[in-house]
């Protein structure tokens, strides 16, 4: 069942380590969400998943039980081709290119058969269809659309990869809270279809309305982890991250 597994993983920036050796599993189809306050080191666990940093310790394995593949220490476009994808804090488009251009790149491993091709037009007529906002502006130069746009394409792009996990970091960040709800709907309905996601994302109480599972981050350490449901009544939890207590 398991899809994704890191164990006893460290990570940080030249001689500052920043996760103190954290473990967690994202099993096949479900959404687990990583909360933490800022510097609890969520975009970097992301960044060490997806090979944008190189783990000092522990493992990133991904697979089923019996079949689990070593990913850790791999550079990004083989991480990519085994099927992260990671929709990375900041959105990060290609933005002298048009919408349907960026989301034909997020397939680009398929094209190129370093993974299973499938039906690409068919993923990116989904992908269009998912995210409305960009079908109206498939032409338009990625640059040019409003910061809520350019997050739906970096998510889209994403979902484009056909991956096996979905990472996505913080990708309400800087919007609106209508566009806010929006990304969650979107999040609700990638959901519905089977996709495997780790959110990292600031409204932890969204977060853990959207997932099955949670983790708390502290000082790069996992603090607790449980059910999401239960994570949202917890008291420690609703004092640190929700802004309630009972």
């Amino acid at each position: 069942m398991t899809t994704l597994s890191i164990q006893n993983l460290e990570a940080g920036y030249g001689k500052v380590k920043v996760l103190h050796g954290i473990s967690l599993e994202v099993p096949k189809g479900k959404v687990v969400t990583l909360i933490g306050s800022n510097g609890a080191g969520k975009t970097t666990t992301m960044r060490a998943i997806s090979g944008m940093i190189r783990p000092t310790a522990g493992t990133i394995s991904l697979g089923v039980p019996g079949e689990m593949q070593r990913i850790d220490g791999l550079e990004s476009h083989r991480i990519a081709r085994r099927g992260i994808a990671h929709s990375p804090e900041g959105r990060r488009v290609f933005a002298t290119m048009s919408v349907t251009d960026n989301l034909i790149l997020g397939a680009f491993p398929r094209l190129t058969r370093a993974r299973p091709r499938g039906d690409v037009e068919a993923d990116l007529e989904r992908a269009l269809q998912l995210f409305p906002r960009l079908k109206e502006r498939r032409t338009q130069l990625a640059g040019t659309l409003s910061g809520g746009e350019q997050q739906m394409l970096a998510m889209a792009r994403a979902v484009m990869l056909a991956p096996e996990v979905v990472l996505l970091d913080e990708p309400s960040m800087g919007l609106a809270p209508i566009l806010v709800d929006e990304v969650f709907r979107i999040i609700e309905r990638l959901k519905g279809e089977g996709v495997t996601m780790l959110l990292v994302e600031q409204f932890a109480a969204a977060a853990l309305a959207v997932a099955d599972y949670g983790y708390v981050l502290e000082n790069g350490r996992i603090a607790t982890h449980g059910d999401a449901a239960k994570l949202r009544v917890d008291p420690s939890v609703q004092a640190a991250y929700l802004g309630t207590a009972h």
